[in-house]
């Protein structure tokens, strides 16, 4: 598919769009979490500060642990309990791991006795911006503030990637969410795939969909993706968006403005995105697909595409073939007109942890992220689960797998040209089952167009504003 001089991809797209088909079933909305705020009556005493024991941890209290077991499972939390024990050899560690952190945590958060540590991540995790607004979590300043577990003469907010800390504030100076992992979103793909068909990563849509085409022939789909769990696609939506559009554009769709989906920008990659449907490059079944699904099918060959993050170089092990040569690419350019060059990506803080307000031992909780925050326990987690985390190093004399690679070579083209959409943690429920389930995956399924998508999340958007039960938040 060659350019014309008469017209932007832009007008292409526009003329090739399609009708409308259906509309989209009702669906139920993710139940809000936590009651209001408690108090700190059940905490344990504190312990003695010292240099070794900079938070004052109860040497003796139990230690109760609950990570989300996901792409990343959960033996690297097992490994930094382990030297949280030798530390407090006294002190009991209890470790739990589950997919299920909202249904098995939101009665011992009604009850007042919720975990000291939570890794609050995956499909159920608990909304953040419901948590906050409740006044249910502990402020991790007293963390950021305290001696590095490396360095003393380091504080540990200064020993992070850029980012992270002000990714943990929702207003105020309070600092509610410690992100562990360091997420490199995009558009991932197979090095030896591509090789196959004589093909490198697109780094235009119109090369994107050329290449497509020519996998299609072979009986190859272009693209899949979590078709049950479609807020995957906006990990290379969203920036697409914002490269089109520039920065601003994802600014006022956290922010909940009015007629913030209704930019051109958004237009313009929800069309691209429909004619991957609307040409057949879109593996079939593909709506069907859990994430796990999407990316075995991916593994196997039957799609050279996906949207994810770099947690699926661990996530997806298991199938994926010797000699696959995973990498990730950042959105392709859409054209001349784009705000942001080619290598603009999404990239941030993923794996957020927690720490209760009503925790009994919330010195300990912090005491063990300032563990897992020191550079033995970040290059265990890199060595284990093929993901960086929001440690400023840890890299050093590591044999990076190629996924992993491969994330570090985006980061590093892209520059200051790193972008953070806050709407999946201000607004997990508007995010993933409207925005995500009711739109976008209608819109890739062909059950609803472009503008039909945008005019529904545009109502799902103006709806979450308008409503006072739920805390908003702005970009300052």
């Amino acid at each position: 598919m060659g350019t014309t001089p008469e017209f932007s991809r832009r007008d292409l797209i526009k003329r090739a769009a399609a009708a409308g088909l259906f509309a989209v079933p009702a669906m139920s909305a993710l139940s809000a979490c936590a009651s209001g705020g408690g108090s700190d009556d059940n905490h344990v005493d504190k312990g003695k500060k010292s240099a070794k024991n900079p938070l004052a941890v109860n040497e003796t209290a139990p230690l109760d642990v609950v990570i989300f077991n996901g792409g990343f499972g959960d033996q690297y939390a097992k490994d930094a309990e382990a030297e949280y024990k030798a530390a407090f050899p006294k002190a009991q560690v209890k470790h739990s791991a589950t997919q299920d952190i909202q249904t098995e945590l939101q009665p011992r958060f009604n009850g007042g006795a919720p975990p000291d540590l939570i890794d609050n991540s995956g499909a159920k995790q608990m909304d953040m911006g419901t948590l906050v607004g409740k006044q249910q979590l502990t402020d991790l300043n007293s963390l950021l503030d305290a001696p590095s577990f490396d360095d003393p003469a380091k504080k540990v907010r200064d020993t992070l990637r850029p980012g992270v800390v002000e990714m943990g504030k929702f207003e105020g100076g309070e600092t509610w969410i410690l992100y562990y992992a360091y997420t490199v979103y995009g558009v991932w793909y197979s090095r030896t795939n591509l090789q196959k068909l004589d093909a490198q990563y697109p780094e235009t849509w119109d090369d994107m969909l050329k290449v497509c085409e020519a996998a299609k022939k072979k009986g190859i789909a272009g693209w899949t993706y979590a078709g049950k769990y479609p807020y995957y696609l906006p990990f290379s939506l969203y920036p697409f968006i914002a490269k089109i559009g520039g920065v601003e554009v994802l600014n006022r769709i956290d922010n909940l403005e009015p007629n913030a989906w209704k930019d051109p920008a958004v237009k313009a990659a929800f069309d691209a995105y429909y004619e991957l449907y609307r040409k057949g490059y879109i593996l079939q079944g593909t709506p069907g697909l859990t994430h796990i699904e999407s990316q075995t099918a991916w593994n196997e060959g039957k799609a050279l595409f996906i949207p994810n993050g770099s947690w699926v170089e661990n996530e997806s092990k298991k199938t994926t073939p010797k000699d696959f040569q995973m990498a990730v690419g950042a959105p392709s350019s859409l054209d001349k007109n784009d705000k942001m060059p080619f290598g603009t990506l999404w990239a941030a803080g993923g794996e957020p942890f927690i720490v209760p307000k009503n925790a009994k031992n919330p010195q300990g909780g912090m005491e063990l992220l300032r563990v897992m925050l020191g550079k033995k326990s970040s290059q265990n987690f890199v060595q284990k689960v093929s993901s960086l985390t929001s440690f400023n190093g840890g890299t050093e004399g590591i044999t990076l797998p190629p996924g992993l690679a491969s994330s570090q070579e985006a980061l590093a083209k892209a520059g200051k040209n790193v972008v953070n959409p806050r709407i999946q943690d201000w607004y997990v429920a508007l995010q993933k089952e409207k925005i995500g389930v009711g739109a976008l995956g209608e819109m890739m399924a062909g059950r609803l167009t472009p503008d039909e998508a945008i005019t529904k999340i545009q109502r799902y958007a103006d709806e979450t504003a308008k409503d006072d039960s739920v805390k908003k938040y702005k970009h300052k």
